[in-house]
Order: C-alpha cells, then sequence, then structure tokens
C-alpha cells in the first residue's frame, strides 16, 4: 500500500462523488447527492481500493481478478440502493430463483448519475454522451435486472447519448416530479 495509491484512491473517489453530487443536484436530488456512495469511506471498502488502486478503472475489478470475487463490491452494493444488484432477491415463488426487482425512481437515476460520473472519472478527456452506454451495452446481457427498470435505464442512456445532459437531465427532473415510472 503505497501513498501514491492512498492519494489516488482517495482523489478518484471523491472527485466522483463530487460529481454524482452536482448532477443530483441539478434534478433535485439533494439527499442521493449528499449522501452518494459514504460507504467507500469506510474501512471495508476503502482499504481494498488503495491495495487494488490503478486509476484507469475500479479497484474492484483487480480485487475481482486476484480473487474470484471482490469482497469491497460485495460489502458496497448491499449498502447502495443506487445499485440494481442491491434489489436482486428470490421471488415468492422459489423455483424461479433470483430476480431483480424494481427500484424506486430516485435510485434509478442516481444510478444513472453514478453511471456518468464514473465514465468521466475514468474516462477522463475521452468521455463522450455515449460513453455510459457502451458500458451498459457490454454488459447488459450478464444483468439481473427488473425489465422495467432495465427499459427505464436504457431509455436513459439512449437519451443522453443522442439528446445530451441538458435534455435528459430535465427528462429525469420531469420524472422525480411524477414520482414514479
Amino acid at each position: 500500500m503505497t501513498l501514491h495509491n492512498l492519494w489516488g484512491h482517495f482523489h478518484t473517489i471523491t472527485v466522483h462523488k463530487f460529481r454524482v453530487m452536482k448532477n443530483c443536484f441539478r434534478v433535485g436530488l439533494y439527499k442521493q447527492g449528499l449522501l452518494h456512495d459514504l460507504s467507500k469511506y469506510g474501512l471495508e471498502e476503502f482499504i481494498p481500493g488503495v491495495i487494488y488502486y490503478q486509476g484507469t478503472r475500479s479497484p474492484n475489478a483487480a480485487e475481482r481478478e486476484e480473487k474470484g470475487f471482490s469482497k469491497a463490491w460485495l460489502h458496497h452494493k448491499g449498502r447502495n440502493k443506487h445499485h440494481y444488484e442491491y434489489w436482486i432477491d428470490f421471488t415468492t415463488d422459489m423455483s424461479k430463483g433470483l430476480a431483480g426487482h424494481k427500484m424506486p425512481l430516485k435510485y434509478v437515476i442516481e444510478m444513472m448519475m453514478d453511471r456518468i460520473a464514473a465514465s468521466k472519472t475514468y474516462k477522463g478527456k475521452d468521455y463522450t454522451d455515449a460513453s455510459p452506454w457502451e458500458y451498459y451495452s457490454h454488459a447488459k446481457k450478464y444483468m439481473v435486472i427488473a425489465p422495467e427498470t432495465a427499459k427505464l435505464l436504457e431509455e436513459l442512456l439512449l437519451m443522453l447519448k443522442e439528446h445530451g445532459e441538458d435534455r435528459t437531465f430535465a427528462y429525469m427532473k420531469a420524472l422525480l416530479k411524477n414520482g414514479d415510472y
């Protein structure tokens, strides 16, 4: 664990958090903006983040490659409702196994802001409004996510890609006023 990794990880998660906060504030999600990803500053997530810090991608990916899973990610997704993985549970029909359950709208919007901020943080000057869609599209076939949540997320990601932040954020703000999707 080096000082470079310590500072690099702290800087990365803090820049990311402030980007999410700024975007959440733009659509009126003040509580989500303030509380976003606070668990990353706790020891269970922060120490592995420093150990596996690379600066170009999530340290969880490097931990996963070494151990076969990421203990920090398991901790994180279980405490942060803006991750669709938080909403995976058995259905009432146990024979159907695990399923994604519909996320409340405020967490879907926070997830969208998280994806935008993560893409900006890791892609830097190479970021475009298509970047969050591209990241999502590579993983979507493996996701266990409620169909209605996936539909809204895809709609928002494609709107961002095709029409940019201003229009997409205005749409999300209007959705939040309506209260559901």
